[in-house]
This record gives C-alpha cells, sequence and structure tokens, in this order.
C-alpha cells in the first residue's frame, strides 16, 4: 500500500459518497487509475463497505448502553451466547474481550424502559451469562471517524 493508496482511504473514510472523479481530484490521480486502485482495496479486502451514518435519535435509539457481560468461559457457552447476540438487533456492537470482562456490547433502544425490558428479557436469559454490568452514555464525546492511515 502506497501514499496514494492511504489517500484514497483517509478521502473516502471522510466521506463514502465521493463520486470516483472527485475522488481522483483529491488524490492526484485521472479517473481509471483512480477506479482501479479503490477496486483493488475493495478486493484486497481492506475497504470492507461503505455505509450511511444514521443518527440514533431519527430512529428511536437515542438512548445508549455499555454493557460488560461475564460468560462461563467453555467453548460451547461461549459461542452459544456469541450466536444468539447476532440475532438481538439492539445490541450494535459486541466484542469478546481477555480477561474481565469477558464480553462488551454497545447497545441502542428508545429509552431506559426498553433498556430495562432487553435487560431482563434478553441479556440476563442468555446461555452461560453469569453478570451483567450497564454503563449509561450520558454523553458522546468523540464520534467514530474511521481509522488512522499512516505510513
Amino acid at each position: 500500500m502506497d501514499e496514494i493508496d492511504r489517500n484514497i482511504l483517509r478521502e473516502l473514510q471522510n466521506d463514502g459518497r465521493l463520486t470516483n472523479q472527485e475522488l481522483a481530484a483529491r488524490v492526484g490521480l485521472s479517473a481509471s487509475p483512480c477506479m482501479r486502485r479503490v477496486r483493488q482495496l475493495e478486493l484486497d479486502g481492506v475497504i470492507r463497505g461503505y455505509r450511511a451514518v444514521v443518527a440514533p435519535e431519527a430512529v428511536g435509539r437515542g438512548f445508549e448502553v455499555l454493557v460488560s457481560i461475564e460468560v462461563r468461559r467453555d467453548r460451547e457457552t461461549v459461542e452459544a451466547f456469541e450466536a444468539a447476540l447476532k440475532d438481538i438487533p439492539d445490541v450494535i456492537e459486541a466484542y469478546r474481550l481477555f480477561g474481565s470482562p469477558g464480553c462488551l456490547l454497545r447497545i441502542a433502544v428508545a429509552d431506559l424502559a426498553a433498556y430495562e425490558r432487553l435487560w431482563i428479557e434478553r441479556l440476563t436469559t442468555l446461555a452461560g451469562v453469569t453478570e451483567v454490568n450497564s454503563q449509561i452514555i450520558m454523553k458522546r464525546i468523540k464520534e467514530p471517524q474511521g481509522l488512522p492511515v499512516d505510513d
């Protein structure tokens, strides 16, 4: 990956809706070589996709919670737990961690009552769960901006 590829990644992370012409101009290429590089980055799995960033409040999910969960640490239980998480749309991010807690979730729901229902009806009933701790997000200080693309 050279500096032009890094510049392409920076620009697309800032605005994934750039036309190929606009992108080419910003990175100092003509349209055809720019398109080839973008396609290659996609084929290589460097660019995994393109998304719209949606305001949580606009879709009734302005209440966000970070949840740490302890799960029994045997393979079967962990696999069942992770599979079950994928079927809960309110869980918008999930990470298995080394150490304690064993899992960290980011959840987006409408309000505290919706989170309480999710906590009682789903989270505490998942296979192997031994502990659930919730941290309600007061204020988002820094939004995801993409990954730094350094030399």
